[in-house]
């Protein structure tokens, strides 16, 4: 209510809570076991939503400027995130990782700010939403490779195995991705909707309700267990599932509730894992993170949609709006430290510059009039 009251974005208010009942902090310490978990599932319905609305036609309208600038933009903002992870001591995988944390916008910062500024439709939002799906992809085939590049790292023969049974093990892995990719979209995309549509005819909205939840935590638990792909990308398949369908509209509403609170308890989880040590100890390392993430990405973004030929102000609504990390970032580094690829200073380092990036963007969004981008 407070950050709603002083016009930010409620994300900061529910990392903020958290914050307030972690371990960090004086008083009342939260069950951070129990945020785990809860977390966890928040993931699930935040990817599941994200495979629900996914439009290729969103990527399309913008295909020319959104595909190729977000490509550019993420390769170079995640360099250097790299170097500076370099810097720090990573190791060279982590340090991809780290920079791709910077690389990627909140979804949830940004289609809210462009829902209270009615300029979902008009050309920056456009642009951006677009932008942003590219670079939700570009993290969704992260998420799905991390944890076989994991197990793959972790060995300890990796470096003594031939080339030739590295290159199995890959193609194998690939082929069991595939094939969990391809029984979704062809079997799930008839089969599910159609046990869907029945239970509707039942009449119950709770078991209609519970019948999506079961969809989507089952493919994500399905797809860890029997394809070794991480739950949040089985989420995604599972939104996947119901798209352009049907019963598309009526499974976002009657999930909406749960997926609110869920996504609410993961930013939570999120709060109560920082630790304000990180910035007495780092000033210096989140002050470069906030310049990379907020004034890198924006002067990058801004500079690609201009070589495009779009206008000043388009090209500064656009990267203004796309200067923050999200939640993505949050569930790649979360990842990451249970994989032990992220060490604990680490990924506080992340959560620190994303919770920063994004209330100094609630801040700058308030001065763009998004009026021009009718022209």
């Amino acid at each position: 209510m407070i950050a709603q009251k002083v016009r930010i974005s409620p994300l900061v208010g529910y990392i903020a809570a958290g914050f307030l009942i972690g371990p960090f902090t004086p008083g009342f310490v939260g069950n951070s076991v129990l945020a785990g978990e809860l977390a966890e599932i928040g993931i699930i319905l935040i990817m599941f939503g994200v495979g629900l609305h996914f439009s290729l036609n969103d990527l399309i309208s913008v295909r020319s400027v959104a595909f190729p600038g977000a490509i550019v933009q993420i390769f170079f903002t995640s360099s250097l995130g790299f170097m500076m992870a370099k810097y720090m001591g990573c190791k060279t995988f982590s340090g991809v990782l780290f920079g791709l944390c910077f690389s990627t916008s909140s979804t949830l910062v940004l289609l809210r700010t462009l829902e209270e500024k009615k300029a979902i439709y008009n050309k920056i939002g456009k642009i951006a939403v677009g932008w942003l799906v590219v670079e939700d992809l570009t993290m969704i085939l992260t998420l799905m490779i991390l944890p076989v590049l994991s197990s793959l790292l972790n060995d300890s023969n990796f470096i003594e195995k031939s080339f030739f049974s590295i290159f199995i093990r890959t193609m194998f892995t690939i082929t069991k991705i595939s094939f969990f990719i391809v029984l979704i979209l062809i079997f799930g995309k008839k089969l599910i909707p159609y046990l869907l549509l029945k239970t509707e005819e039942t009449n119950s909205r709770e078991l209609f309700t519970l019948s999506i939840l079961v969809f989507s935590i089952g493919i994500a638990y399905a797809s860890v267990i029997l394809f070794n792909v991480s739950f949040s990308t089985g989420a995604f398949f599972a939104g996947i599932t119901l798209n352009k369908s049907k019963l598309s509209q009526k499974a976002a509403q009657d999930i909406l509730p749960l997926k609110d609170a869920f996504t609410v308890l993961f930013f939570v989880s999120v709060g109560m894992l920082l630790d304000p040590i990180v910035l007495l100890t780092y000033p210096l390392h989140i002050l470069t993170t906030l310049l990379i993430i907020v004034f890198g990405k924006m002067f990058l973004i801004s500079i690609l949609i201009r070589s495009f030929g779009y206008s000043y102000k388009v090209s500064f609504g656009v990267s203004i709006n796309l200067a923050q990390m999200g939640e993505f970032s949050f569930i790649l580094s979360k990842i990451a430290t249970n994989l032990h690829l992220f060490s604990q200073e680490i990924q506080n380092l992340v959560l620190s510059g994303a919770v920063i990036s994004i209330v100094i963007n609630s801040f700058l969004v308030k001065i763009i009039d998004f009026d021009f981008c009718e022209e």
